[in-house]
């Protein structure tokens, strides 16, 4: 088998489960040709899926693409079919599933480290009354009025895209659309179009703040999902040939990766001092809020991060009811009732059960990867090799160790 070839049949692989699985196939800007022969063909049964899988994970080895595409389609194919094997019916745990998926093993956060960030939001937020009430009143106080929610992300979208487009170059076509809906499992979502466009939906439900609204625009737009996607699509895509980056499914490594870049996107296009940065938008819009409280808040409140993937090991590892996962994510992200059973019907819906996972372990890769970055490197230019190259979890789990390797032994050489 070709390389051409085995990509093609990467791709109908992926197109084919799309249609077992309503939303796994998140965009695909190939061939619609391709899409069409897949559509008007009878649907597979899983098993067939899962042996065209392992055939394409076979033939492989054998073809003469660049080590670094082997590796990115051998761990979608290796997710793919463990997708096939689901739906087929056969077992698979939790924890192995997540494994398949996001090439990551996940086990439970420390509740020690939990009662930690809880002493040091008590610390930010010091008054009378419960922490938990203190927090709610600091959340009630920073949500942006419904009405008023499209021109912020309007505002902030305008903000984000003018300091990363001096970072990284954007096609001058790529524009994004942004859509208020409701009823959705989640806070927002990035549906990229193709020819360097998306449209990226915000849940008006979730009652949004002022101090997350830069995040979600970060992570779903610039220099997150949208950015990703224009810069592969024009790079990779259309200058090297990667057809296999046409196409992106749920589930699948690349998944951890495009959430953990889009995570710390805010992070790469502002860094510290987001806070005051935010709070002069909004001040320009007649809304008040403290940027500087809102960034220690976010600081102490990092130490949390791991307490949604441990509800959906709560859930789907251990079997637990549902109230009692909520009353862990209300205990420990002091959130109230609505919000917590917001976070588990995500969980709890078929196609996004580990996709928790994506953003829990997806940031603390990334950012550990960031860090190592060697001397004279800068954090603008390796988050670009982020966008830019097909990189896998594995890839980067390897460099960071190499990474923390090189430096351990360069802090030894200079005590000697």
């Amino acid at each position: 088998m070709d390389a051409d070839e085995l990509v093609r049949g990467y791709l109908v692989l992926g197109l084919r489960l799309g249609r077992l699985v309503s939303g796994f196939v998140d965009s695909f800007t190939g061939d619609p040709a391709l899409s069409r022969a897949v559509d008007n063909e009878p649907r597979l049964h899983p098993r067939a899926m899962r042996d065209q899988a392992r055939l394409l994970l076979r033939e492989l080895p054998g073809t003469d693409l660049a080590d670094q595409r082997k590796q990115f389609l051998d761990a979608h194919l290796r997710a793919l079919e463990c997708t096939a094997r689901k739906l087929g019916g056969e077992r698979v745990s939790f924890v192995d599933e997540v494994q398949q998926y996001f090439q990551v093993r996940v086990r439970p956060g420390d509740e020690d480290s939990y009662a930690q960030a809880h002493r040091k939001l008590d610390a930010v937020l010091g008054g009378p009354g419960s922490l938990a009430d203190r927090l709610t009143a600091f959340r009630t106080a920073d949500e942006v009025p419904a009405r008023r929610l499209q021109g912020a992300v309007q505002a902030i979208s305008s903000a984000l895209r003018d300091r990363v487009r001096q970072k990284y170059e954007l096609p001058e076509q790529e524009i994004v659309e942004y859509q208020v809906v409701t009823n959705k499992p989640w806070s927002g979502f990035n549906y990229y179009l193709g020819g360097y466009r998306s449209r990226v939906a915000i849940n008006a439900d979730l009652g949004h703040r002022m101090s997350n609204l830069p995040h979600l625009v970060a992570h779903e737009s610039y220099p997150g999902h949208h950015t990703e996607h224009c810069r592969k699509d024009a790079g990779l895509v259309a200058k090297r040939g990667h057809a296999e980056q046409s196409i992106f499914l749920i589930n699948t490594p690349q998944c951890l990766m495009a959430e953990g870049m889009a995570d710390l996107g805010l992070h790469a296009a502002v860094g510290p001092g987001w806070g005051p940065w935010t709070e002069g938008i909004f001040r320009d819009l007649g809304l008040r809020m403290d940027g500087e409280l809102s960034e220690k808040v976010e600081a102490a409140a990092s130490g949390l991060l791991t307490v949604r993937q441990d509800a959906a090991l709560l859930l789907h590892d251990r079997g637990a009811d549902q109230d009692d996962v909520v009353a862990h994510l209300r205990r420990w992200l002091l959130v109230p009732d609505r919000r917590a059973r917001q976070m588990v019907r995500f969980l709890a819906d078929p196609l996004w059960r580990a996709y928790t996972t994506t953003y829990v372990e997806g940031v603390r890769l990334v950012r550990a990867w960031l860090d190592v970055r060697a001397p004279g490197e800068t954090l603008d230019s390796r988050y670009l090799r982020l966008l830019d190259e097909p990189l896998t979890p594995k890839s980067l789990e390897s460099q960071v160790r190499d990474g923390l390797s090189w430096l351990a032994r360069t802090a030894h050489e200079n005590t000697i």
